[in-house]
């Protein structure tokens, strides 16, 4: 049991562990930004543009029934297609996958490795074939 305890130890000390903690963390909290970007700014003036629509309320009601809002076709038990809510999660998800593609692209530019050096010269290279034979010489 000690040896698993040690194991376990050495796995979560270890930095990429820690650095997953960490952006699962600023995950969850940059959703919830995004949730609101969402849902608090971007949506409203979209469903002003197309007549007043509140997104999260489209739905489609499968059976018999007709109800304003998703909240009552749920409180009366009735399933529903939730479009709205749908085209919200899409839009979430292209903003996040946004992000993480402009991070990535960040990460990648600022870990290019170094250039090589330029290679020198044809004489410089003339030169030093030159001076390595004139050392061979007796």
């Amino acid at each position: 049991m000690s040896a698993m305890l040690q194991e376990f130890k050495a796995f979560i000390a270890r930095g990429n562990v820690i650095d997953l903690a960490v952006g699962i963390i600023i995950g969850a909290a940059f959703t919830a930004i995004v949730n609101s970007l969402v849902n608090d700014i971007i949506m409203p003036p979209i469903g002003l543009i197309l007549g007043g629509i509140d997104f999260s309320n489209i739905f489609i009601t499968l059976g018999k029934g007709s109800y304003a809002t998703i909240a009552e076709a749920q409180k009366a038990g009735a399933a529903t297609l939730n479009i709205g809510l749908f085209i919200n999660a899409v839009i979430k998800f292209l903003i996040v996958a946004w992000a993480v593609f402009i991070l990535v692209k960040q990460v990648n530019r600022f870990n290019k490795p170094p250039a090589a050096p330029p290679p020198p010269p044809a004489q410089e290279v003339l030169l030093t074939e030159i001076r390595d034979l004139l050392k061979k010489r007796p």
